[in-house]
């Protein structure tokens, strides 16, 4: 992997929705490689990845999906832990370190079960939220239901004014599951920690533009680079903001660091503007 990259973009005229007395929040977002079932080597680079995100200034950092482990269902059925001990436990202790609230897709054993799922560790080190990945990929050669039971209940969690909804990778197809959350959680920005793969990087980038803009809500993804298996995936994080302007953006082969500033303002701004979500006819749909 080259090294890393930091990027951060401004579109052209996004102060004019923004009110003087606007609260803005930075978040950043980590593109990264992972290794195989080695979550030594896993939990040094997001230590590093967030202390870098601090020191850019950052209040959040979103990692990709089974950060822990790599995404290898073999691998993740040998290595999948319980949150009392293992790399959730080390999540907290980076978060509480830096002071800085981390969003990260992780394993997570429960019982005789695992799931694949996203933690939202506080900047106190607390766990305040967390997801369970409602739809699993189950098309060859990735079988995710081999390993995984499926989530059943949608997730949100406020940070400071805006409240985030949580999905994970392949749940971008499903827009029901954002519009849910948009309209019965009050969400005004999605997390997705994703292991999305080539060719269809495409899609990964329409995907998560349209959920942007037909929710007028912000999108935060963080996608993998690198090889699992046989699996190349196609990077492209980005965040993109209420209007579906792409505010910051990654490669599609390399580690990166990309961060913006999140406004609840701008969100409402948008959302004033075009009325869309109370123009939609629920005695049709």
């Amino acid at each position: 992997m080259e090294s890393l990259v930091s990027r951060h973009f401004v579109p052209c005229g996004a102060a004019s929705l923004r009110s003087e007395n606007d609260i803005k929040m930075k978040i950043a977002v980590a593109q990264i490689s992972c290794s195989l079932g080695d979550s030594e080597a896993n939990r040094s680079k997001v230590r590093d990845f967030s202390r870098r995100a601090k020191e850019a200034s950052a209040e959040l950092i979103v990692f990709p999906e089974m950060t822990d482990t790599g995404y290898s269902m073999p691998v993740i059925q040998k290595h999948a832990n319980h949150w009392k001990t293992g790399f959730v436990v080390s999540l907290k202790e980076i978060a509480n370190e830096l002071s800085m609230a981390i969003v990260s897709g992780v394993s997570e054993r429960d019982g005789s079960l695992i799931y694949n799922s996203q933690v939202l560790v506080d900047a106190k080190g607390n766990i305040v939220a967390k997801y369970r990945k409602t739809h699993l990929y189950a098309v060859s050669p990735v079988q995710e239901q081999t390993c995984f039971a499926p989530g059943d209940t949608f997730a949100s969690s406020a940070l400071g004014d805006l409240r985030f909804g949580f999905s994970i990778c392949y749940d971008l197809r499903f827009p029901e599951m954002f519009r849910k959350l948009v309209s019965e959680q009050n969400v005004g920005a999605f997390l997705i920690s994703s292991a999305w793969p080539f060719p269809r990087d495409e899609h990964f980038r329409v995907l998560a533009k349209a959920r942007a803009i037909e929710n007028q809500s912000y999108v935060i993804a963080s996608n993998r680079v690198g090889k699992d298996d046989d699996l190349w995936f196609c990077g492209s994080s980005a965040i993109i903001d209420p209007r579906g302007v792409v505010i910051a953006a990654a490669s599609a082969d390399r580690e990166e660091l990309i961060h913006a500033d999140l406004s609840q303002e701008l969100v409402r701004s948008v959302r004033r503007r075009v009325q869309s979500l109370a123009h939609r006819r629920r005695d049709l749909y």
